[in-house]
């Protein structure tokens, strides 16, 4: 079943273990929902950044991403973002942690998390603007294209949960982060070698045939020959870096 625009029962296995939660990253999210007792994850996946302490919901479409959540979470709901079936404000807060731009109607699931939360909305994505911030563009500017034309604006996202009291913040990555989303890996290119790796971040299924191969062998090549540290071996040093991560929380108004 294709959700979204990438079929994950295709493309979806091994995101359990390659996108776990970022302890660093989620303490900006569990500060965000505050004091919410009840909370809803839509777009819940395999379950990275649910909290474990209030009485968590959770939506998720793809049935590969239901299967792989951990025996001991909660089980999660087969409904879509735009339809979520509860009423209105029946939670504290809603979340939706890397998934608005799988959403098939973004501005309507956006209305769907601020009608279905008493008080906050929190939406962790990716600023498409800043992408090209990453050494990876240089490699592959085809990927950071790909990514640009499917994230929303970080302004389209403000504008669709409306309340009041919005704030948008830039998430920083430290350098042993283990979600492995992309910017992840800023100062680890060898990771990028790793086939299991690349399938658990969606865009490079975008990519038109050949491309990743390239990628991957002139990669390899200048990690071999030292070109890759000439150019970009202050990276290896960086304790954190800010990417295109954002942390975006809307209040009602």
């Amino acid at each position: 079943m294709i959700v979204g625009d990438v079929d994950y029962g295709v493309h979806g296995e091994g995101y359990a273990t390659q996108r776990r939660t970022g302890p660093r990253i989620a303490r900006y999210i569990t500060e965000a929902l505050g004091g919410a007792k009840t909370v809803l994850n839509v777009g819940a996946g395999a379950g990275s950044y649910e909290p474990a302490d209030p009485c968590v919901v959770t939506v998720e479409r793809s049935a590969a991403m239901r299967r792989q959540r951990h025996a001991a979470a909660v089980p999660a709901i087969d409904a879509s973002a735009e339809h979520l079936p509860f009423g209105d404000a029946s939670f504290d807060a809603a979340m939706a942690t890397v998934t608005v731009h799988q959403w098939s109607d973004i501005d309507q699931g956006l209305r769907e998390l601020r009608r279905v939360a008493r008080g906050p909305v929190i939406v962790l994505t990716f600023d498409g603007d800043a992408l090209d911030r990453f050494w990876l563009r240089d490699y592959v500017s085809e990927l950071t294209s790909v990514e640009r034309a499917r994230l929303p604006a970080i302004d389209r996202i403000v504008s669709g949960l409306g309340g009041s009291g919005r704030i948008t913040g830039v998430i920083p990555i430290p350098i042993d982060c283990v979600d492995g989303f992309a910017d992840a890996f800023y100062a680890r290119p060898e990771a990028f070698l790793d086939e299991a790796m690349r399938r658990s971040q969606s865009a490079w299924t975008f990519l038109p045939a050949g491309i990743e191969q390239r990628f991957v062998e002139t990669l390899a090549d200048d990690l071999r020959s030292g070109t890759w540290d000439r150019e970009y071996g202050e990276w290896r040093t960086r304790p954190s870096f800010e990417g295109a991560l954002r942390l975006i929380v809307s209040r009602p108004a």
